[in-house]
């Protein structure tokens, strides 16, 4: 009897996408005017200019990209998805003021709602291109459930990947922090239950769909005990760190009463700089802060919506590129960037940076669809897999449509897709299975999402009215 055929040499699957424009984001912003891509099972066979390689075998999908761009998939690396039911309040407030509006609701959270809201959040970034995701939890309330679990069980029904940045919170107002008393968890139970999270859910193997990082939540949050064990955790488990740092001038201000000295240098005397640490905001940065990044590798995850949304400024971006500081995009909560939506982050970051000091020469189209892609692989230490098309590397892609009236009378693509409307999806994939077709989500009804998200948002505000 023959013996079993091992994985590499089953028979593979191949889809392949013609005639479009593509973007591969590779180290050399290599693109084609006109080519193909060929995808097997979940990864990249290859990709070049005019039509596949004849003789393919295997093919069970052939698509005419004809109008369309192909990108890798989008990779938004900060965000809290449980934001998605307290959307539309505090509209007209700063960071600290909205955070102290917010967090008595927040503290009422629980497993289904965090479940639904995971589904809003996740679904509607994913129509928009996006197929890796973080983010970043922190708001665990006494039972409130398995949150960990009901995220990842939601997220795994879209299908997209997840990290998720387990959060926590030990300094409350009692404390001299922002928190109510009830929101927060003790240290040893932040830390333990983050251990946990790690052992039971992170994979780090090619093609992962689940990471987890350790993310206490920020300075004016956390103790430095939290800190400063947090670290010492993520690195005996080999796992990234992820944090809020440097958002408002009030943060600043906060860290010099409290610890006599910047966010940037309190980091530092935490063990929270480094290649596996990336770093939410960024916004008010000094020219020693940047230099301290990009010497130690840390990365930054840009939210220019959100930033603008609560009045918090305009990060230095194209500064800390040029220093070599990795740099990424993110959504943000959806409290604060109600539309959800990464592929907007990319004109976002183009206009909003270009008020700054560089003025027209702060980012071009290319450059914020790097920041999008490869810059999000970065950060989440995962370019060996996502973030550009290349062959060997994961099927995270997108097919965008610009032959509609919204990118009629753009003639290059990428200006299209990075100035133009928001583009429509014709096709999304993560590691080859299609989770958006047609612009519609391709694993969950969006209707039905929509309606548990309603359902579970007016609960929340009841629960919360209650007090």
């Amino acid at each position: 009897m023959a013996a079993p055929a091992s994985p590499d040499s089953a028979v593979k699957q191949r889809l392949v996408i013609e005639n479009c424009a593509i973007a591969t984001v590779d180290a050399h912003d290599t693109e084609y005017a006109t080519g193909h891509v060929v995808v097997a099972d979940r990864v990249i066979e290859s990709v070049g200019a005019g039509p596949a390689p004849e003789g393919l075998e295997n093919v069970v999908r052939r698509i005419d990209g004809t109008g369309h761009l192909v990108t890798p998939g989008l990779i938004n690396t900060h965000h809290h998805f449980y934001q998605w039911i307290t959307r539309g309040l505090a509209t007209d407030h700063n960071l600290f003021n909205w955070l102290v509006a917010l967090y008595p609701t927040w503290a009422r959270i629980d497993a289904p709602m965090l479940a639904a809201a995971t589904q809003g959040s996740l679904g509607m970034m994913v129509k928009g291109g996006v197929t890796t995701a973080s983010d970043h939890h922190y708001v665990f309330p006494r039972g409130s459930g398995d949150l960990v679990g009901a995220e990842l069980a939601a997220a795994a029904e879209i299908g997209a990947r997840i990290t998720l940045a387990r959060g926590s919170m030990d300094r409350s107002e009692k404390d001299g922090g922002l928190p109510p008393d009830f929101a927060v968890e003790t240290t040893e139970g932040a830390l333990l239950a983050t251990e946990e999270a790690i052992d039971t859910h992170h994979d780090a193997s090619f093609g992962s769909m689940v990471h987890i990082a350790a993310a206490p939540c920020s300075p004016f949050s956390v103790s430095t005990e939290l800190m400063r064990e947090g670290a010492a955790l993520a690195r005996r488990k080999g796992v990234r760190m992820h944090t809020h740092g440097s958002e408002t001038v009030e943060e600043e201000k906060f860290c010099h009463e409290l610890f006599g000295m910047g966010p940037t240098d309190y980091f530092e005397s935490t063990g929270w700089l480094g290649d596996d640490v990336w770093m939410a905001h960024c916004v008010h940065m000094n020219d020693s802060d940047i230099a301290a990044f990009a010497r130690t590798g840390t990365g930054v995850a840009h939210c220019p919506s959100s930033n603008a949304r609560l009045a918090a400024g305009i990060a230095r971006v194209p500064d800390m590129l040029a220093a070599g500081v990795p740099v990424g995009l993110g959504v943000d909560g959806t409290a604060s960037n109600e539309s959800g939506e990464l592929h907007t982050e990319l004109r976002n970051a183009l206009l909003i940076n270009r008020l700054g000091a560089h003025k027209e020469a702060a980012l071009n189209a290319r450059k914020a669809l790097r920041l999008g892609t490869y810059g999000g692989a970065q950060v989440l230490g995962r370019t060996s897999e996502i973030g550009s098309l290349e062959a060997g590397k994961l099927a995270d892609l997108v097919l965008w449509k610009l032959d509609g009236l919204g990118h009629s009378s753009i003639a290059d693509p990428v200006t299209a897709l990075v100035f133009g409307a928001a583009a429509p999806v014709t096709l999304s994939l993560v590691g080859g299975r299609p989770v958006v077709e047609d612009n519609h989500l391709s694993n969950v009804d969006e209707d039905a999402i929509a309606r548990t998200a309603r359902a579970e948002a007016q609960r929340l505000a009841r629960i919360a009215a209650e007090g």
